[in-house]
């Protein structure tokens, strides 16, 4: 890991841009966090539209989980941001647009194209990037998983044992071979759910929590489109983590 900028943020949160070979990310520790007494570590998911875009909504999550002590993280999705396009995942995008703007349902071919290879090279990817964090002497486990594209999610519970507990957000698309991974999920989880999100399947949601193998799993809906998630659903999430990372 290659640290290229740092700033003191004006709560005392420390952030730093960093590349981890070619792959940018960003990581926030506490004024807290040091040697002698390391932070536990939420890893930021989302979605795949560049940090650049995202960073003013990652900084704020950043910065309410440290309030409550949590160093964060995250790392930009393949073919985002700078990183290299990706035209297979480019074309599964567009045939997405033009299915939706259709009124037309998105088949599982569509779907299966855009996030399965999506899944599959990010995860190993968070994996690396855990390991370089974990490195740090600031920082330390247990380590959550938050929000971001939820079949990567979903890859990381059920595979990673280093993450303790996971929040996640559906508002995106669920290839069905996602539903038998997440059977072999046993980590607590809060689930978010907006309601009347009008590019999510509401019943795949509801499906894919009921799939869930965790014996302490909490769904948490709320009325609204996709960008309409409360404040308020942060702070619970926020508490989640505090039962189970502290």
């Amino acid at each position: 890991m290659h640290f290229t900028s740092e700033q003191r943020l004006d709560d005392g949160v420390l952030e730093r841009e960093f590349t981890l070979g070619d792959i940018p990310g960003i990581l926030w520790t506490p004024a807290s966090a040091s040697a002698s007494a390391p932070a536990p570590l939420i890893l930021l998911g989302h979605p795949p539209l560049g940090l650049r875009r995202m960073h003013p909504r990652l900084v704020a999550r950043a910065r309410h989980s440290a309030a409550e002590g949590f160093a964060t993280a995250t790392i930009e999705l393949p073919g985002s941001g700078d990183r290299p396009r990706w035209p297979a995942v480019d074309q599964a995008r567009a045939d997405l647009r033009r299915a939706m703007e259709a009124g037309e349902p998105v088949g599982d071919e569509i779907v299966d194209a855009l996030v399965l290879p999506l899944v599959d090279k990010a995860v190993p990817e968070w994996q690396a990037a855990l390991d370089a964090f974990l490195a740090l002497p600031e920082i330390d486990g247990p380590v959550g998983y938050s929000g971001g594209v939820i079949s990567i999610g979903v890859r990381l519970a059920a595979v990673e044992p280093r993450i303790s507990a996971a929040v996640l957000f559906a508002g995106s698309f669920v290839p069905r071979a996602m539903f038998e991974e997440a059977r072999q999920v046993t980590i607590p989880l809060h689930v978010l759910l907006q309601w009347d999100d009008e590019g999510n399947d509401r019943q795949a949601a509801l499906d894919l929590f009921d799939a869930f193998g965790s014996k302490e799993k909490s769904l948490h809906a709320h009325l609204g489109g996709h960008t309409g998630v409360p404040q308020f659903a942060g702070d619970a999430a926020n508490q989640f983590f505090t039962r189970h990372l502290k």
